[in-house]
């Protein structure tokens, strides 16, 4: 594994991760404490201290395998001044984040001068922000897209996001195992991509 990637590229992915992983986080908890729930805040989760955010064999995932995980916000819906509305918005902060982030790095890309280093960290921020983005958009638990999905049915059907999540992650394993996530994303990121380049 380590013999396909030099020291130099290891370095930017390992930036551009952070850049992806810990303000995707951080949208989360900063979304529910805006919706009235203070669980991520007394956890820690609206730091900038990645020792609050990572998972440690996710985040190793994600610089090599471009795919992985970081430690999951927890929030209690209950708390929600409006329980619905709270779960969609902290639900799709995360990708808003993402995407956001994606668009800043073309756009400093776009008009600035920079050094080698820098364009090649920027477009390393740019592609794994569209990455993590797109993943998590996925509606498959416990990724954020079945959350977004689930906040646009009745409350009842929320006990079988919460009942079947942790089969989520064998479906996820799946996917990633049999090469079919590949062409579920490849789409997804090229129109993520496309549309991007629209805006900026």
């Amino acid at each position: 594994m380590l013999d396909n990637i030099n020291f130099h590229e290891f370095i930017i992915r390992s930036i551009a991760v952070l850049v992806a992983i810990i303000p995707h986080e951080m949208a989360h908890g900063f979304a529910a404490y805006l919706c009235g729930d203070e669980t991520a805040k007394n956890d820690g989760r609206l730091s900038l201290n990645p020792l609050h955010h990572l998972d440690p064999i996710g985040t190793i995932c994600l610089i090599f395998f471009k795919f992985g995980w970081a430690k999951p916000v927890m929030i209690n819906p209950n708390n929600f001044r409006d329980r619905k509305k709270g779960t969609f918005f902290v639900a799709i902060a995360g990708v808003l984040t993402n995407f956001i982030l994606a668009i800043i790095s073309v756009i400093i890309l776009k008009h600035m001068h920079l050094n080698e280093f820098m364009q090649e960290l920027l477009l390393s921020i740019f592609w794994f922000n569209i990455i993590l983005g797109v993943f998590n958009l996925i509606p498959i638990p416990p990724l954020d897209g079945s959350k977004i999905l689930f906040s646009f049915l009745p409350l009842k059907y929320e006990y079988y996001l919460i009942k079947y999540e942790r089969y989520g992650y064998i479906i996820l394993l799946l996917l990633i195992m049999s090469s079919t996530l590949d062409k579920i994303l490849v789409p997804m990121v090229n129109f993520m991509i496309n549309l991007i380049g629209k805006i900026v």
